[in-house]
């Protein structure tokens, strides 16, 4: 039974929900998956630092109800964080990245995913940040290392949309793709269609969690933009970069457009799309359409995420899910342990051959 030592860098949401998984279900990946995880160090800009090689209690880490610097209390722990240190130091075998994303540099979630792997670690992230703006680079210093970077949280959070087109569509002869792609702005129009006006949405979002204090990156599309780069460059063979593809939001959608696309029997929906041009290149847009009633994305609605990925050879295949939430993102993260355990598995058998 193989036991991977890991790393948590940021202890929101996202890395929380993890250990919680962890806590109630490392027996059940045991006997299912042949692995349990280990925490050994975590990291947090509030919480502080802590690293213990033989391993923290998950279910400590998620129950007490620590305070501002509060690992500093445990053995091992500091008040400071100190991210650098764990990444470089900490005796993980996998490093999990859940930090903030900054949509211009990707930092400091870059550095993070670069000293873990140039340390011979393994990256898991849910960090769009990184994959979207330095994913190239940070792919070939992981195949320097002989380590892995995935990243299949970064688009859909807990929809494996990556690795099912990746997988399941190869032969199909993938064209492009369209999505709805943030669930903040699809809550939004969807409020906008039951009467509410553009603020009072986004309020409303904001209110059950759905979107940041900051809204911008959401309506405005930015959050999609990265989104059309990871999977324009993972799935079409593309090299863009963020700036690259064309970007509008729905900020300027206003009552009387939600209502004449309603008379029109179509509603409007924030679409991310790349599709491959016939000389081979790659063209990515983000923007609002006006999609009829019949289209396969135009009944998506809430905080949920679609995609359809247009074939040669199939047409178009939809695929729906959670695009956000806590435990949907964690599995993620699980998702690309396994696929970490899996590529190591088919490694050891190949060199005993």
């Amino acid at each position: 039974m193989t036991v991977y030592n890991i790393a948590l860098i940021g202890f929101g949401g996202v890395n929380r929900a993890l250990a919680e998984l962890i806590a109630a279900k490392n027996q059940l990946w045991e006997r299912d998956l042949g692995f349990r995880l280990n925490i050994v160090a975590v990291s947090d800009l509030y919480l502080g630092s802590v690293i213990s090689p033989n391993g923290l209690d998950a279910r400590t880490l998620v129950e007490a109800n620590f305070a501002k610097g509060g690992f500093g209390q445990l053995s091992g722990g500091s008040a400071e964080a100190n991210n650098e240190t764990i990444i470089k130091t900490a005796p993980a075998d996998i490093i999990v990245e859940a930090t903030f994303t900054n949509p211009k540099d990707g930092e400091p979630a870059v550095s993070h995913c670069r000293w873990a792997l140039s340390s011979g670690k393994h990256v898991v992230t849910t960090n769009k940040g990184p994959v979207a703006i330095a994913g190239q680079e940070l792919k070939a210093l992981a195949q320097a290392n002989g380590v892995r970077f995935e990243y299949e949280g970064s688009v859909m959070s807990g929809t494996p949309v990556i690795r099912m087109a990746e997988k399941t569509l190869a032969g199909a002869e993938l064209e492009g793709f369209e999505g709805i792609l943030n669930g903040t702005s699809n809550f939004v129009l969807g409020r906008m269609e039951d009467g509410l006006d553009f603020n009072s949405a986004v309020r409303q979002a904001q209110e059950l969690g759905y979107a940041e204090a900051d809204p911008t990156a959401d309506v405005e599309g930015f959050d999609v933009r990265l989104k059309v780069v990871i999977l324009a460059n993972e799935l079409l063979g593309a090299k863009l970069k963020p700036e690259d593809v064309s970007c509008q939001g729905i900020s300027n959608l206003s009552a009387t457009d939600i209502e004449n696309a309603a008379k029109a029997n179509s509603r409007w929906k924030l679409i991310g799309s790349a599709v491959r041009n016939a000389d081979g290149s790659v063209t990515g847009t983000v923007s609002p359409q006006q999609l009829p009633l019949e289209h396969s994305l135009a009944a998506v609605s809430g905080a949920t995420n679609a995609i359809s990925f247009n074939t040669g050879l199939l047409g178009s295949v939809t695929v729906t899910g959670p695009g956000a939430g806590r435990i949907e993102t964690a599995y993620a993260l699980l998702s690309d342990i396994v696929a970490i355990h899996t590529a190591q598995n088919a490694a050891a058998t190949k060199e005993a051959a």
